[in-house]
């Protein structure tokens, strides 16, 4: 099959599904109100709580939630065929991910803008609480770790990124200061950032920048040294003066990628070289339960929820733009995915060297993906994108060294923005189980944030060469589709609650929790049999909290009694967080 179809087909379905699905869900179930004063507006502290232009959030929301997560999955899951990975994005995205974020953004802006794990107390039970709080704990603390070496490891495959992604931080401090400090116009300042980054990825490209080993570290262990000490800074400071301005450039990236990756769909128009189906691919786990945990925020994910009740929630200034920024841009970023996956089957046809031989058409693939092992590291996932993005985009003109590096950048910036926001996010979580465990003087916003750092940089270099956490890669999809399970359960039993159908948000809560158990129980067996002991009691502690918590929520779904102890959904137009009994 050409690929422009499933491009073209794929970006009508997810507009016709914006329009009727997703404007169901905000008019008919969770009854968005326009006149609903927000959190970032009531409570107001111009740190966190600071009202943010729509598409300046937008940018926030999507940046954080893209990272690298619609890249790596759909990058490795196509070794099952493209066509069951396209089937799980694309309906998996409508019914599933778009939801969940949507969901938990509306749930969290009509409590005060918490946390869904803080306001799972409310919502449960004080004991789930303290649970869901922890293995939200425990999920970005594997997020921070992998991700910070992740961009390390980016930073070593693809030198000349380094310092278009470093000059972005001043370039985001001018946009920030000019826009909330002088008053000047966004969109023409934002054109100007936007131009000098992409001088700096013509400068990169010529003046690759490579971290030298030294001290008994190797350059990937300084720079996440280097990365976490940033995260530091950036989760200390307000989010309109470095946080909002950098994901608003971020966003534009985007935007520009995007734009550039539908012109060489359009232009280029390769064929789907890919098998369309291989049950079997050598050393492969199953595709079933696996596909729905290594695709994970193409279609959905647990951190998602997390972005969307942790940092957005602050910012937005009128619930009517939680459509848009929660439903949107989850569809917005499994269309992202859709172009991943196209790059992966189709655009790495036109071309792929290795050891100065070329392979093209369904030889390239099969050498790509010749077996699970082969497909499943870090660099060979990215790698695999990149070259096949720019084979398709070199059609343009634009020289293939600037096109690598423009999709380097690419590929580092969105991982940098969701390790931006995953410490911020924990730095909250911190700050409500410290309060919680009777020690507030660990929640303020320094002590917070250094216990978030400390902890990653611990499970980074708990092996001692710094890539400690990418063992960590097998456990990441399932812990992370695990969390979108329980705020989908968070999110029914706060529509049951309030006399509202739970039944789009019940079935797709019953089938995560399900597949994505099944996948852990795989994973655990298989940790436990190659005496992986980290990822053993590390999957093990928190699949033990999450099945407690879907036990206690179970129990209280069944005790409620809609007709007495529901509150009218009518009510949170008081601009009053819903009170639970």
């Amino acid at each position: 099959m050409n690929s422009l179809y499933i491009v073209i087909g794929t970006a009508g379905l997810y507009l016709l599904a914006y329009h009727t699905y997703g404007k169901f869900l905000a008019g008919k179930i969770f009854k968005i109100d326009p006149s609903f004063i927000c959190p970032s507006k009531s409570m107001r502290d111009e740190h966190d709580y600071v009202p943010a232009k729509k598409e300046v959030l937008f940018g926030h929301h999507f940046t954080s939630i893209a990272g690298t997560g619609p890249i790596v999955g759909p990058a490795i899951a196509v070794i099952w065929g493209w066509v069951p990975a396209l089937i799980w994005i694309v309906f998996g995205s409508i019914f599933m991910g778009a939801v969940h974020d949507f969901g938990a953004l509306v749930v969290s802006l009509r409590n005060e803008g918490r946390s869904i794990g803080d306001i799972a107390g409310n919502v449960i039970n004080k004991r789930i609480r303290i649970l869901f709080l922890l293995i939200i704990f425990f999920s970005l603390w594997i997020i921070l770790a992998i991700f910070g070496v992740v961009i390390a490891v980016v930073f070593n495959m693809f030198p000349q990124a380094v310092i278009p992604v470093w000059f972005e931080i001043p370039l985001a401090l001018w946009l920030g200061y000019m826009v909330y400090k002088k008053g000047a116009p966004l969109l023409p300042y934002s054109v100007v950032a936007v131009i000098i980054m992409y001088i700096t990825i013509v400068i990169g490209a010529f003046i690759p920048i490579k971290m030298p080993s030294f001290w008994g570290i190797d350059s990937t262990g300084w720079w996440v040294i280097l990365l976490l000490l940033y995260t530091y800074i950036v989760s200390t400071l307000p989010v309109q003066v470095l946080l909002q301005p950098r994901d608003y450039i971020n966003s534009h990236q985007l935007f520009i990628a995007m734009a550039l990756l539908s012109l060489g769909v359009l232009f280029s128009r390769p064929e789907m070289i890919a098998p369309a189906v291989n049950f079997s691919p050598k050393g492969a786990p199953a595709l079933w339960p696996m596909l729905f945990v290594v695709i994970a925020c193409g279609s959905i994910s647990g951190f998602h929820g997390l972005v969307s009740s942790g940092t957005t929630s602050k910012q937005c200034d009128c619930e009517s733009n939680s459509l848009s920024i929660g439903y949107g841009g989850m569809l917005l970023e499994a269309m992202l995915a859709i172009f991943v996956l196209v790059a992966c089957c189709a655009g790495i046809g036109m071309g792929l060297t290795e050891n100065d031989e070329i392979f093209t058409g369904i030889a390239a693939f099969n050498h790509h993906y010749e077996s699970w092992n082969a497909a499943s590291g870090l660099g060979s996932k990215i790698s695999a994108f990149v070259i096949g993005s720019a084979n398709m985009i070199e059609i343009t003109g634009i020289p293939k060294d600037i096109l690598i590096t423009i999709m380097g950048v690419f590929v580092v910036s969105f991982a940098a923005t969701t390790l931006d926001t995953a410490t911020r996010l924990q730095k909250f979580i911190v700050g409500e189980l410290t309060k919680t465990c009777g020690y507030p003087s660990l929640s303020g916003r320094h002590a917070a944030t250094s216990i978030a750092v400390l902890s990653a940089l611990i499970l980074a270099f708990y092996n001692g060469s710094g890539k400690g956490a990418l063992t960590l890669w097998p456990l990441f999809g399932a812990l992370n589709q695990l969390l979108a399970a329980l705020i989908l359960l968070v999110i029914t039993v706060y529509l049951l609650r309030n006399k509202v159908s739970v039944i789009y948000t019940f079935i797709p809560m019953l089938l995560m929790t399900v597949m994505t158990a099944w996948a852990q129980i795989i994973n655990l067996r298989k940790f436990y049999s190659d005496t992986n002991r980290l990822l053993f009691w590390i999957g093990m502690t928190v699949f033990i909290l999450e099945i407690w918590m879907i036990i206690e929520s179970l129990i209280i779904m069944k005790k409620i009694e809609v007709s007495d102890q529901s509150v009218p959904v009518q009510a949170v137009s008081e601009n009053k967080s819903i009170p639970f009994t």
